[in-house]
Parts: structure tokens; C-alpha cells; sequence
């Protein structure tokens, strides 16, 4: 399969923002299994089904860990749909215009011609940023296909992303990524970025980030 990664064009706008939706939303049952698979979830998974045997109903020992665990899946949902829910209807809205209006800001796609028809596989975006004197690109969008993973186009987007920060002259490049996302921090750990920061950000409840279990992972890599 060839890859050619090149600029974003209008045309591709269905089909980044599906790619987008569907990449976002692969994180929901991972993000429920990891919590699930805590040992105090569990515990209390079996202590809820022990509960509702000892009062007497076999449907109540199923019931109430049913009840709890889709209370955690609801939570990994909310934060992920939410997520893709919030960027249709920010940034992603209008992508030229949120990506490529400045020349130090770009969003690139990763095209293959797939049964005679060019598909897209995958996306980056760099969107520069100024912090005193200093200047750096952050690093957004890194979405890509299942059916090109594990074949080096990760590194190759990155790359890419990385060269244009290098060429305009950025001290470094930023990016956020959840602790879900165990390939993606690997290949970012590859190309020589640095955790920085972990925490959370208060786009939803609470006690849905408690159950859901995702923190927000900052890295950097100086140039």
C-alpha cells in the first residue's frame, strides 16, 4: 500500500471527521475494561453480586453488578462521546479555518489508493503557540485507520509534523493523549517525547472521571 501524505483539502471533510468520530470512539471499551479490571472494582463488583444473593434473589446478584458496571461504562462513554461531541462543534467544525489560516499552522491527511479509489488513513495537525518568547507547535488530531496501524504511518505523520515545527523554527513540540491510549504514548516515547504532566480536565463530572479512571497525559520534545 502507498501512502502520500499531503495538506488537508475541503473535499476531505466527511471523511476526516468520520475517521475522527470512529477513532475517538475505539477508546470506550478499553477505557471500561481497564477501569473494570482494577482490583477494588472488582472487589466491589463481587461484593454488589454477593450482596444481591444474600437477599435472596439470584436476579439481584445479577442485577446490581449489572447496575455498576454499566454506571462505568456510561462514564467511559460520556468522556470519549463527549469529547467527539465537543470537537465537531469546535475546531473540527471548520478545519481550515481552525488549521491552516496561519502559516505556522497546518493539518495533513495520509491518502492510498485502496480498490482504484484514493481513501484517507490518517490525519495530524500542528497548531503553533507563543509563550513569552518562546515559540512552539502543538501537535493535535493524530487519528489513525485501523487498517494502517502497526505499518510505521504513525511515525511517518509524526514525522512529518515534527519536520514542519523544525523548519519554522519551534523550541519544541507539545501534545496531550489519555493514559488509554497505550500505542500512542509508546510511539510518541519512540520519537522522543517526554511525559511532562499527567491530570484530568474538568469536561465532565467528577465522579465520571473517577469511574472511568482516564487522566490526561502532557509530553513534549525539545528540537
Amino acid at each position: 500500500m502507498q501512502l502520500v501524505i499531503r495538506r488537508y483539502r475541503p473535499s476531505d471533510r466527511d471523511t476526516v471527521l468520520t475517521l475522527f468520530s470512529n477513532a475517538i470512539l475505539e477508546h470506550i471499551y478499553p477505557c471500561f475494561q481497564t477501569s473494570m479490571t482494577r482490583p477494588h472494582f472488582l472487589a466491589f463488583t463481587l461484593a454488589l453480586c454477593a450482596a444481591g444473593y444474600h437477599l435472596g434473589s439470584v436476579f439481584g446478584a445479577v442485577l446490581l453488578p449489572g447496575l455498576w458496571m454499566g454506571l462505568v461504562y456510561y462514564s467511559c462513554n460520556k468522556i470519549y462521546a463527549g469529547y467527539v461531541s465537543m470537537r465537531l462543534k469546535t475546531d473540527m467544525q471548520d478545519i481550515p479555518g481552525n488549521f491552516l489560516s496561519r502559516p505556522d499552522d497546518c493539518f495533513w491527511v495520509a491518502e492510498a489508493e485502496i480498490d482504484g479509489r484514493d481513501q484517507i488513513m490518517g490525519t495530524v495537525a500542528v497548531v503553533a503557540k507563543q509563550s513569552g518568547k518562546e515559540k512552539y507547535g502543538e501537535l493535535h488530531r493524530m487519528i489513525i485507520s485501523p487498517e494502517c496501524r502497526r505499518v510505521g504511518l504513525g511515525s511517518r505523520m509524526t514525522q512529518t509534523a515534527l519536520d514542519f515545527c523544525k523548519e519554522r523554527g519551534f523550541s519544541k513540540v507539545a501534545l496531550e493523549t489519555s493514559s488509554i491510549q497505550t500505542p500512542a504514548v509508546a510511539l510518541y516515547k519512540k520519537l522522543g517525547f517526554c511525559h511532562v504532566l499527567s491530570g484530568i480536565k474538568p469536561e465532565a463530572p467528577s465522579w465520571v472521571l473517577m469511574l472511568a479512571n482516564v487522566s490526561v497525559l502532557q509530553m513534549e520534545k525539545q528540537l
